[in-house]
This record gives structure tokens, C-alpha cells and sequence, in this order.
């Protein structure tokens, strides 16, 4: 007979439910004892399995009520492994399959092994777990449906996406448990491709194996695909969960698509989704990512509960946006809610301070960390602190800061101060920086393209030729700049000098409309950082194929007068851009905001919001 399989439950024994206080549990126990009816081993191992999975807060009454029972049969005993697999302590799993083991009348059964797989699961516990699969094996259980599912999931957990291709490739008619198991594997592993494969074949598909691909798309930075599923999904009638909703979101959160992101929270709303800390903190952390912080704090302000992640998400978009005072209030409130600040609460405050240039403030927050919070600083920390001395113009100070790094200096670091040496045209030491970036990070493209511009700015084009000659010497590429802009609900990208979407004819005609209103402005390009052994027309128009121009001048086209442009764009923006992109919103009368590799350029009435510092 299975160990799941058991008699009708008696009547007191089915008081114990979720809601069951540790009083009432003591009460219902006395008076089974007086019933006599614990001397029956099926009941004694009923009460203890009601006790263990109705409320993880018992978990330790039920382990004292079996620590009395001399002969405890398989389900009571799985019942126990079940529970602390799912609890706080599931290393306390394999205690109680050794007692299984160490009985000479008791046999682990599937149910057994499908715990503990579960188990090495939560556990990640990279040598455990085969060594549970040897066993089961060895019980003769590997080709039980459930454990195979469990098998694929524990393997997935652990990383090690092999294993469950063999476990898959050994089950000879997949049911859905296992298929899902497996699609919700390789979406989990990065392995999209092939588990889009297996998830197009399923008959059927439950909401986990829906859930999982989304998930799989949005985590591989594939937002297109998750939010194109998730679309199917609405179709074919599949029930959303939080799960669902939370991937969506972080598909809308990396492209900037924030009309899909807007559909999303309506989709929440209209459905009545439990806004749970989790969907909240997506919520806000999409509309901070697209721009519209004033959503972003409605939602804040609107959540009944609030945990540091969600706390963190909004003084992060606050910080990222420009906000920098609001930011330092938020995190004012925060301490007074009674929220314990973690680290990455301190990446947005150290932010927010260098934004709002509060050197002095920055370092205070810096040393409380770990006078106050008892946190350590991270890499980032440091490097938000060689960005506030940067950014006020303290570059030897960032220098000495650098150097008195209890550990070796990151990329991070450098190439903050290096950022800074572009900004106040400091030669020396941004070759200084340029030279650590490279010896850290030997294809950073960006190292050599801030030193070069720093060259080309004070005309320095020897310097400047030779490092093209190292770039191409080392086999070092600039990346291609690459701008996303939502119209109506649809993502268009744009990259350099590419004319291929449908509408180009119309872009280029805008884009020539635009470079005769800016003439007419006065507008002189800034040709320094272009290659110089081009002409200087030719220059200019390179310059004017820039993906973040051309996305603009789509936006012109499509959106609706009024309507903000906004833009995603995969590297920093360039300061020819930067100066076009503010005149043109003065010139069109459009705000403009840009969300580039570092952080937000709010453009309106002809100026930015991060004031000449990015």
C-alpha cells in the first residue's frame, strides 16, 4: 500500500488545520491521549503529518510527538521529510529518512525520494544530491514519474542542466509534471531555446510551465519573446499568477516599454492580482526603469506593506532619475518606519548624494554602513564614492581613495574616475585610469573610447590614432549603439546607421528637418570624438546616424504632440548627442527622456536633468 494512501482522518485529528494555535494543538493532543486513541500507529502517524503540513510554525511539536513513538510507519515518517523539505531546516529531512533506513521493517518508497529531492533542492547541495539519486536508483525508483520530475527540478536548482537532459532522456513517456519540470529546467538554466521546444510539443501546458518560459525569456534579457508569450498566454485563457506578472513586468522594466508595463498593472487591477510585496516591488521598480517616477511613488505610497527591497527600488529610481534630495528623504522615512537599510539601500543613497553633490553627506552615509548597520561595503559602494568625489571635481581625492581600497580597485572604480578625468579634461590621470581599467577588463571597449575622446578634445590626434592602433591590435570593438523606443505598445529598435525599418524614409526626412532647425539655432556639431581621418561633412553625418537620433526622430513622427519620447539606449550617450537631444526639446517643445547604460537624461525646455555629469 502506498504511504500516502491512509484511512479516513477521525474527527479530532481533522482540528488540526493552519489556523491551529500551539494551544489548541496541546488541547487536541491531550485528548487523544485520554481517547487512547494515539496507541493506534495509523492515528499516532495521522496527528503527527496533520501537525508537520498544516503549519510550519509546529514543525517542531510534531518532530516531539514522533520522538514517542516507538514504531513510526513510512507515511508518517515522509510526512515529516515533506514538511521539512518546504521548511526553514530541511537539512532535518535526512534525520528522519536515516530513521527509515536504520528500521529493519520499514522500506523508502517513491514518495520518499520525491522529498528528498526536494530537499537537496532548497539545499543546493551540489554533493548530496546525486548521492540521493544513487540511492532512489538503487530502490529501483528512477523511473517513477515523480521523482524523475523531481530529479529534473533538483538538478536544475543545482545548475546542472546535463544531468537533467540524461534523467529527461531516460524517462520513456514524459507525463506534464515531468515535461514541465523539464521546461522550467533549461528556462531556469538559460537553455531557452530547447526548452521552447519542449513546451511547443506539450499537449497541454499548465500555468507553471507558462510561467517558467516567460520567466526563462525575461531572465536571458529575451523581453521581446517573454512578452510576446505572455500575450499567447492571454489567448489561449491560461490563469496569471503574481509569477507571471513579476516577469512580465521585468520584460517591460529592460526594454523601457512602459505603455506594455501601464497594460501590465491594469491587467493587475482589473483581475484583482494580490498586490503582495514581490508584484509591488516590480511595479515600481518598472516605472522608476521607464522614466515615470511619479507612477512609481504612487504605487510606493499606495502598498500596505513594504519590505527594504521595496524601499531600496523607489530611493534607487529616485536616484536614477535625478531626484537626489527625494531620495535622501525617502531614506529618512525609511529609518523612521524602522526599516533596517541592507546594501543595496546604500548604492541609492550614495547615489542620490552624488547626484546632488553632497560630498561631505556621501562619505557620512559611507562609514555608517558599517559603524551603524553593521554592513560591509561592497565594490559598488566604493565605486559611488570615486563617483562623488568625481563628480564634484575632487578627481585626486577620488585618486586617494582609490588607492586606500582595503581591497584590489574594480573596474567600477576606475572607470569612475576616468569618467570624471572626460568630464574636467584631466589628461593625466585618465590615462592613469585608462591604463588600470584595461589591465582589469582587457576588451573594455568603453576605456578606450573615453581616453581617446579625452585626446580628442584637448587635439592631441597622435594619442588619439594610437589608440585606435591598440584597439585594433588587441582585436577591441566598439560596441554598436543600439536605441529602443515604444510606439503604441510596440518596441522599434534602432541601431547605428541602419535603415532598415519600414518608416526610414520618413525618419531620414525628419532628420533632415531637424538638422536645418538646428542650424537655424546655431548648432555646431561636435566632431572631436569621431574618428578624425574622415571629413568633416562626413563627421557630422555620422554623427547624426547616432541610434539615440534616429529613435528620436521616429518619435517625432509617431507620437502624438505632448507625448514624452521616450528612449532606451545601450551605451553612454554621447555629448554631441546630449547637446542635440536638449536643443531639439526646446526646438520641438518635447520632453525627452533617455535612459542610457548609467542613468536618466530628463530633456525639457532645453535642459537635462543630470546637468552635464553622466
Amino acid at each position: 500500500m502506498s504511504s500516502l494512501r491512509c484511512i479516513a482522518k477521525h474527527p479530532t485529528i481533522s482540528l488540526v488545520d493552519s489556523s491551529t494555535s500551539l494551544r489548541e494543538l496541546k488541547q487536541i493532543h491531550t485528548q487523544l491521549l485520554a481517547n487512547g486513541l494515539l496507541n493506534d500507529p495509523l492515528l499516532l502517524g495521522q496527528f503527527v503529518a496533520a501537525i508537520a503540513l498544516n503549519n510550519p510554525s509546529n514543525l517542531d511539536y510534531s518532530n516531539q510527538v514522533l520522538d514517542r513513538c516507538e514504531n513510526p510507519n513510512v507515511f508518517t515518517l515522509n510526512s515529516i521529510i515533506r514538511a521539512h523539505s518546504k521548511s526553514s531546516t530541511p537539512q532535518r529531512s535526512f534525520h528522519f529518512y536515516n530513521k527509515i533506513q536504520s528500521a529493519a521493517h520499514l522500506s523508502p518508497d517513491n514518495y520518499t525520494f520525491t522529498f528528498l529531492v526536494r530537499t537537496c533542492a532548497q539545499l543546493l547541495a551540489r554533493e548530496t544530491g546525486p548521492s540521493v539519486h544513487a540511492d532512489l536508483m538503487k530502490h529501483g525508483f528512477e523511473h517513477d514519474p515523480h521523482v524523475q520530475s523531481g530529479l529534473i527540478y533538483m538538478y536544475a536548482e543545482l545548475g546542472c542542466l546535463d544531468s537533467c537532459h540524461r534523467v529527461f532522456a531516460g524517462v520513456s513517456k514524459p507525463d506534464l509534471v515531468c515535461q514541465t519540470a523539464m521546461v522550467s529546467a533549461c528556462a531556469k538554466s538559460g537553455d531557452v531555446v530547447f526548452a521552447r521546444e519542449l513546451f511547443d510539443k506539450m499537449p497541454q501546458r499548465d500555468p507553471i510551465a507558462w510561467n517558467a518560459m516567460i520567466s526563462g525569456y525575461a531572465q536571458c534579457g529575451q523581453s521581446r519573446e517573454a512578452l510576446n508569450l505572455f500575450y499567447l498566454m492571454q489567448l489561449e485563457g491560461v490563469k496569471v499568477n503574481e509569477a507571471s506578472m513579476v516577469s512580465v513586468l521585468s520584460a517591460c522594466t529592460h526594454l523601457g516599454a512602459l505603455d506594455q508595463g501601464k497594460w501590465a498593472h491594469a491587467y493587475v487591477e482589473r483581475n484583482k492580482l494580490r498586490m503582495t510585496v514581490t508584484l509591488g516591488t516590480a511595479l515600481i521598480d518598472m516605472y522608476a526603469k521607464c522614466g515615470n517616477m511619479n507612477k512609481a511613488m504612487e504605487v510606493f505610497w499606495g502598498l500596505k506593506e513594504r519590505n527594504v527591497y521595496t524601499w531600496s527600488s523607489a530611493m534607487n529610481g529616485l536616484a536614477m532619475n535625478g531626484a537626489g534630495e527625494k531620495c535622501l528623504e525617502i531614506f529618512s522615512l525609511m529609518k523612521q518606519d524602522g526599516v533596517q537599510p541592507n546594501e543595496v539601500t546604500f548604492v541609492s543613497v550614495l547615489r542620490a548624494c552624488s547626484v546632488v553633490g553632497l560630498v561631505e553627506e556621501g562619505h557620512e552615509h559611507f562609514e555608517s554602513m558599517r559603524k551603524v548597520y553593521g554592513l560591509e561595503p561592497q565594490l559598488e559602494h566604493y565605486g559611488c564614492i570615486v563617483d562623488l568625489y568625481g563628480r564634484a571635481g575632487r578627481l585626486y581625492e577620488a585618486l586617494n581613495f582609490i588607492d586606500n581600497m582595503p581591497m584590489k580597485p574594480h573596474a567600477g572604480a576606475w572607470g569612475a574616475l576616468l569618467n570624471a578625468c572626460r568630464i574636467y579634461r584631466n589628461t593625466e590621470l585618465g590615462e592613469l585610469a585608462s591604463r588600470k581599467l584595461v589591465e582589469l577588463e582587457a576588451k573594455n571597449h568603453g576605456a578606450y573610447v573615453l581616453l581617446s575622446n579625452i585626446y580628442a578634445d584637448s587635439k592631441n590626434w597622435d594619442s588619439v590614432s594610437n589608440v585606435r592602433r591598440i584597439m585594433k591590435s588587441k582585436g577591441v570593438k566598439k560596441l554598436p549603439g543600439c536605441s529602443v523606443i515604444e510606439v503604441d505598445g510596440e518596441v522599434h529598435e534602432f541601431f547605428v546607421g541602419d535603415k532598415s525599418h519600414l518608416r526610414y524614409g520618413e525618419i531620414e526626412a525628419m532628420l533632415g528637418e531637424i538638422s536645418r532647425r538646428l542650424k537655424l539655432s546655431g548648432y555646431v556639431a561636435n566632431t572631436n570624438p569621431v574618428l578624425f581621418d574622415i571629413e568633416e561633412e562626413e563627421k557630422e553625418d555620422a554623427l547624426c546616424k547616432h541610434s539615440e537620433k534616429v529613435a528620436i526622430a521616429f518619435g517625432l513622427i509617431t507620437l502624438r504632440e505632448g507625448v514624452p519620447i521616450r528612449i532606451v539606449k545601450n551605451l553612454r550617450v554621447c555629448w554631441d548627442c546630449h547637446d542635440v537631444t536638449k536643443m531639439i526639446s526646446k526646438i520641438f517643445n518635447r520632453e525627452i527622456i533617455v535612459r542610457d547604460r548609467n542613468r536618466f537624461h530628463h530633456f525639457k525646455d532645453g535642459e537635462c536633468s543630470c546637468k552635464g555629469y553622466w
